[in-house]
């Protein structure tokens, strides 16, 4: 599977993360929320944006940032 097709997983965790670090303006956790987050990982790395999802629900979910 090629990684266009695949996408950071966008939960509370993450979403509150992403717009902590102004990845996500959308205040809901829904589609277009996760488009407006994928089009800011991809640039960040175009060949594997998918690699920061852990990161995000980690510092969410387990550090308390």
């Amino acid at each position: 599977m090629s990684l266009e097709k695949l996408s950071c997983p966008l939960d509370i965790h993450s979403g509150n993360i992403s717009r902590k670090l102004d990845l996500l303006i959308r205040k809901q956790n829904n589609g277009k929320a996760l488009t407006e987050l994928y089009l800011k990982l991809s640039k960040h790395d175009p060949s594997d944006h998918v690699k920061y999802g852990v990161a995000l629900f980690g510092l969410g979910a387990f550090e308390g940032f």
